[in-house]
């Protein structure tokens, strides 16, 4: 038997593996942080026979809440990923698992490879209407890729975009890689709607050194990039810092900040209501799109999230905080589970890449709805 992390994104240690029913591991903490929660590595062992792996110390991980109801996903060609039986009591995470292949990965979510990443840049570019630009390097020395959708023209909104500030979270590029393939096709309704009226800015990945090294939350040097906003460096906080400086430069007219909730089951979205220079203009905008994705899917609602920030007290080194303040813009942050959507429940697959896609799709749908009022 033997278990390894040594992979793009994977990250688990192994503290015993002599017997299939008491596998022992525990998750590697974010470079220079103490976050952890993803993990992701290969269980190569005997097929139909039964395996029961712990996952300990998770009473100290960044949301230990996230682990309730929760179910590891597993995958034996790393394409389709599905839930397997797991179930969190003292600390641990316990999967039950009996293999039908000698080869099974394991994740907290479909991973999302740096190498797909690379291929939906480049898959992009290939398209007339699309460019790619590299706004500078992380701490690891990768380019920090923007895509540019749309031809530029006078009286054209600026759309912002942004991904995987958080590297673990991975069904945000699942969400960006789904709206960019309708945003990108021409015969799609529209997508021909808003690139009459809008441009695209869309970075599929903020934070790619964390997302290679197998971190939950932070990059390369520990840092937590959705706090960096107020005042981001090259010295910490490179892929901040080189995408604030593009949006002063296009301008922004609405942003969409992609995340993943390790805690709630459903998809949701945090607006602007505590920045300072929120007024009756963006909150009619914030229910317009809110009330056209949730006639566009049933995957949206808007009765649970996170809660409100009162007048004036939003965190504004918080990207759709301090990029609405910024631009006294629609700013939103778009929330998808980690577990499943308690809306439409799935045992088999929970919420999931597939889904995230048609997600991204249908958010990209709502824009409708808004873009003329942007400005």
């Amino acid at each position: 038997m033997k278990i390894t992390s040594n992979f793009d994104s994977g990250n688990i240690k192994v503290l015993a593996a002599s017997e299939p029913l008491d596998i022992q591991l525990e998750i590697n903490k974010d470079n220079e942080s103490d976050f952890f929660q993803w993990f992701h590595f290969r269980l190569e062992s005997t097929p139909f026979l039964g395996h029961k792996l712990h996952i300990n110390g998770l009473e100290k991980s960044a949301y230990p809440e996230g682990w309730d109801d929760y179910h590891a996903v597993a995958s034996y060609d790393r394409q389709t990923w599905f839930r397997v039986p797991s179930h969190y009591e003292d600390g641990r995470l316990i999967i039950d698992f009996e293999p039908e292949f000698s080869h099974t990965y394991f994740a907290y979510f479909a991973p999302y490879s740096y190498e797909r990443h690379l291929d939906l840049l480049y898959w992009a570019q290939s398209h007339d209407i699309c460019a790619i630009e590299t706004l500078g390097e992380t701490l690891d020395g990768r380019d920090i890729g923007l895509l540019t959708v749309g031809e530029p023209e006078d009286g054209k909104k600026q759309i912002w975009i942004t991904a995987r500030q958080h590297p673990g979270e991975t069904m945000a590029e699942w969400f960006v890689e789904g709206l960019l393939h309708k945003l990108l096709d021409d015969e799609d309704p529209h997508a021909a709607a808003l690139l009459s009226k809008a441009v695209f800015h869309i970075v599929p990945n903020m934070n790619p050194d964390g997302s290679v090294r197998g971190h939950l939350r932070t990059n390369a040097a520990g840092v937590n990039l959705n706090r960096e906003w107020q005042t981001p460096s090259l010295e910490k906080s490179p892929e901040v810092y080189h995408v604030l400086n593009k949006m002063h430069e296009t301008g922004v007219d609405m942003y969409l900040d992609i995340h993943g909730d390790e805690a709630l089951p459903y998809n949701f979205v945090a607006g602007g209501e505590g920045i300072p220079s929120y007024d009756a203009r963006i909150k009619e905008l914030e229910d317009t799109f809110k009330a056209a994705l949730l006639t566009i899917t049933p995957e949206f609602q808007d009765e649970f999230g996170y809660d409100k920030d009162a007048p004036g007290e939003a965190n504004l080194t918080v990207a759709s905080c301090a990029v609405g303040e910024a631009f006294k813009t629609l700013a939103y942050t778009v929330e998808m589970p980690f577990k499943d959507n308690a809306n439409l429940p799935d045992p088999y697959y929970g919420w999931s890449d597939r889904r995230s896609y048609q997600f991204g799709q249908d958010t990209l749908a709502a824009i409708v709805s808004v873009v003329d009022k942007l400005r």
